[in-house]
């Protein structure tokens, strides 16, 4: 990795490492929008960060000019399509039509709002139990105690898996999506870890078959009436536990940190309980964590700017979602906010297929964080930590209540 010098110019040498942008990114995308408004750079490799709502609907809508295929920002390491083969990916989000679309079919009948249901029993007692750990104390950190315990686990529900290894998911998904992200050779040692354990779970899944778990499931099913194999199944897997972990548990601790930072707004939803709906969509939009990339296998040319074959584009769904045009008082929380077409779970095809999941974690997540610690504050506002790249959310929020 090169050493990260100081930008000079957002809109010619924007760093998304940069540790102001992972602290506040809202100052630069404002100032980009009166300035580009899709900021180019060359650190790493030349890249293209859009800061518009109809631009980003634009570029998620011209596939496979910009395709899914590689999804990460920064490069890859020199290694031969065999060994990024066995590396994988995690389809459909990290494929292109015609390869997406079987993979979306088959992954979709277990994100339905109904089949999602089936789980908020077991994710309402896990918050529970979460918050029975610390709630004497009188104090907490919301984040690693509380908002990153939910997701591994209620994941490793829906897969049968062990849900006492939540730590472990937890520490592989960051060395991929957030400490590697800047270090390929310690993303692809971390993806071939998460498959490794999925590929011994599968064999031992068929030996051994459930009921219920989402992986029994998957051995059962078919595609175009063809069964899956064991690397389809296992890139699905991935799939799930890279984009189910760091992203939800960075939208329930940015709603958690919101509301310990604001208290009038911690007070409205204390008092009121009707007002969950709309103020998590809100939460959502305000602090959508996630930016893809796309990697350009044509000549696109856009709004003023030539992107050329192999520039990334990054989708960047939160930057999106505060533009003043689509959004009014975007730059405002508005916790009963009516018009909000946010688009933090993406759009188009790539959009989210995990956001009725995501949904139902979080409002669970803060109904029972309420209902049992509905006065609470920051503790330490200093000592709060974010991580930035392509997942933003807080690390660490330490609360007293």
């Amino acid at each position: 990795m090169q050493d990260r010098k100081p930008v000079e110019d957002w809109t010619t040498d924007f760093d998304i490492l940069d540790p102001g942008y992972v602290a506040d990114p809202f100052p630069v995308w404002e100032e980009l929008r009166g300035k580009c408004p899709i900021a180019h750079t060359n650190r790493y490799q030349s890249a293209w960060l859009p800061v518009k709502f109809d631009d980003l609907q634009a570029f998620v809508g011209m596939v496979p000019a910009l395709s899914s295929q590689d999804p990460i920002v920064m490069p890859q390491m020199d290694i031969s399509e065999e060994e990024r083969g066995a590396h994988g990916g995690a389809p459909p989000i990290s494929a292109d039509p015609p390869v997406q679309n079987a993979y979306r079919r088959a992954i979709l009948p277990f994100f339905t709002v109904k089949a999602v249901a089936k789980h908020r029993e077991y994710t309402e007692n896990l918050c529970h139990d979460l918050i029975n750990r610390f709630h004497n104390k009188g104090t907490a950190d919301a984040a690693t105690e509380y908002a990153q315990q939910i997701p591994p686990r209620v994941i490793a529900h829906m897969l049968g898996i062990d849900e006492n290894r939540a730590d472990d998911f937890t520490s592989w998904v960051q060395n991929v999506l957030e400490l590697g992200l800047a270090d390929p050779e310690l993303r692809l040692k971390y993806r071939k870890i998460i498959r490794d354990f999925f590929f011994e779970t599968v064999a031992d899944r068929r030996k051994n078959m459930g009921d219920e778990d989402m992986i029994s499931k998957l051995i059962m099913s078919e595609v175009d009436g063809n069964k899956l194999d064991d690397n389809q199944i296992v890139s699905m897997c991935n799939l799930l536990l890279v984009a189910g972990i760091d992203t939800t548990w960075s939208s329930i601790g940015a709603a958690l940190w919101h509301f310990a930072a604001h208290e009038d707004d911690r007070k409205r939803v204390s008092g009121d309980h009707d007002l969950f709906k709309t103020a998590i969509e809100e939460m959502l939009r305000f602090y959508a964590p996630v930016t893809m990339a796309r990697v350009a296998t044509e000549e696109v040319n856009h709004n003023g700017v030539s992107i050329q074959p192999g520039d990334k584009v990054l989708m960047n769904f939160p930057g999106a979602c505060r533009d003043p045009e689509q959004f009014e008082d975007a730059d405002k929380v508005i916790l009963d906010r009516q018009k909000n077409r946010h688009i933090a779970f993406g759009a188009g095809i790539h959009r989210c297929a995990g956001s009725n999941l995501a949904r139902m974690e979080m409002d669970i997540a803060l109904r029972v964080w309420f209902e049992r610690i509905p006065e609470f504050e920051l503790s330490d506002p200093d000592a709060v930590t974010w991580a930035g790249g392509q997942v933003r959310g807080p690390r660490s929020i330490p609360v007293k209540f």
